[in-house]
Formats: C-alpha cells, sequence, structure tokens
C-alpha cells in the first residue's frame, strides 16, 4: 500500500531523477508527444488559464508545457528534491513558484484563485486517505468556472483480481469513490474517463470536476476507455517522430 512514507521516501531519495521521469512517457514516445497527442487534446478547451496550481510536479515533467498556458504558476510537492529541482529548472520563469507540503495539504494556495488544477502521473500512488482532503480542498482552490484534471487509481474496482504490474496502484481508490467525494465536497463531476494503464484491466482514472455552481445543468459524463494503452502506441508510431524531429521514414 503506497501510503504518505512510502511516497516521501521513494520520490524523495530512493528514486532515481536521472531523467527527470522521462522514462514514464516512453509509451507514447516522450512527453512532448505525450501531452500533444493525449494530454491537450483533453486539456485544451480550459486552456489557457490565468493561474494554474498543479499537484505532485515531479521534476517538472508536465510543468514545461502548463507554463506557456499561464499568468502564474503554483507546484505542490511533498519531495524536497522534487521542489528544489523545480525551483532550479524554472529559475528563470518569474511566474512559477514551488512549495513543498506534507502530502496532504494545499494551504499554500489561495482559496477560489486558480482557473486549472492539474495533477497527472503522481496521485495513482496515494490512497483514499490522501485523496479525500486533496478533493476537498481542490474544490475550494478553484473560481468559479475552473476545473481540475486530476488523474488517480481505480484499482478499488477490481479488488485484488489483476494479474499483472499495477505500478504501485493506491488500492483503496476507484471512480466512483471519487465521483462519491465530489458530490460531498460540494463540486461536480464533468467528465470521468476509465482507462486502462499497462495492463487490460482499467485501473486508472482521469477525473475532470469543477465546483457544484459550474455548469450545473449539464449532467457529468461517464466513459469506460479500455483503448488508452492502444491511444499511447499510435501517438508513438506516428505523432512522437515530429516530436523528436526525426526525419528518417516511417
Amino acid at each position: 500500500m503506497p501510503d504518505l512514507a512510502w511516497n516521501e521516501s521513494v520520490w524523495g531519495g530512493q528514486y532515481d531523477w536521472s531523467t527527470g521521469g522521462e522514462e514514464w512517457s516512453f509509451v507514447w514516445g516522450g512527453s512532448e508527444a505525450q501531452w500533444y497527442g493525449s494530454l491537450l487534446p483533453r486539456l485544451h478547451r480550459f486552456l489557457p488559464a490565468r493561474s494554474v496550481l498543479e499537484i505532485a510536479p515531479g521534476f517538472g515533467r508536465w510543468t514545461k508545457f502548463l507554463l506557456p498556458w499561464c499568468d502564474r504558476y503554483l507546484g505542490i510537492d511533498l519531495s524536497d528534491e522534487c521542489i528544489n529541482a523545480c525551483r532550479q529548472r524554472f529559475a528563470p520563469v518569474s511566474k512559477a513558484s514551488f512549495v513543498r507540503n506534507d502530502g496532504r495539504s494545499l494551504s499554500a494556495a489561495a482559496d477560489g484563485a486558480y482557473d486549472l488544477v492539474f495533477s497527472f502521473d503522481s496521485l495513482v500512488h496515494v490512497e483514499i486517505d490522501v485523496i479525500e482532503p486533496y478533493v476537498r480542498q481542490i474544490i475550494g482552490k478553484l473560481q468559479r468556472n475552473g476545473v481540475a484534471f486530476i488523474h488517480h487509481s481505480n484499482l478499488l474496482e477490481y479488488g485484488d483480481t489483476v494479474a499483472g504490474n499495477t505500478g504501485q496502484r493506491a488500492k483503496s481508490v476507484s471512480a466512483a469513490a471519487v465521483a462519491d467525494l465530489v458530490q460531498g465536497a460540494g463540486g461536480r463531476m464533468i467528465v470521468q474517463e476509465v482507462i486502462n494503464w499497462g495492463v487490460e484491466e482499467m485501473i486508472d482514472c482521469l477525473s475532470l470536476l469543477g465546483r457544484a455552481d459550474r455548469d450545473a445543468e449539464k449532467p457529468p459524463v461517464f466513459l469506460r476507455n479500455p483503448h488508452y494503452m492502444l491511444e499511447a502506441k499510435l501517438i508513438k508510431d506516428f505523432q512522437s517522430y515530429y516530436a523528436m524531429n526525426k526525419t528518417q521514414p516511417l
């Protein structure tokens, strides 16, 4: 079970950050191909955003893509190593700031101030005891029309029946559990997409959520996408050639 102590220990010292987390985008052909081929198509309706809050930016794999789209950026991470790396990497960017937290609190971010709260490929490793306070706080950090795009585990849906490597996914988190937390915290789900990741089972989820008064007349959309890894392969097979400036024939 990836509890807070595990997360702080792994990402704050044990993990080899020599490639800055780029290895996690290999399946897409690199972070640039993954951003433009997979993430931006899901986010472009909410960009540009005046203010962005990123939870668990790591070494800034997605930060470098978020910064051109906003006027003000705050990154919050529980790892001193990650925060220090981001401060050094983005030192010339005056609109960006980075703060270490305890793995639960977003108190460094102002309430009602953010157009976009973003976290991808990080919160899949936190259990429901962390997701719950984060969801509650995230909704409070959003301005009226703001949205949050959160990547989290859906492993609870499958219990212990997944045979393959689940990559230290949280066992107590599911799409349904997060949807209930959002509603209970005074928010509303906009789109929730359950996806596969590394295995056939759909062990992950992308939750797009907002405040309860945002487009309240529109019903939420719930999607089940068993082809997410196929999407990654297609992006790598084609778009990544442009991202990596390759000139040889496909």
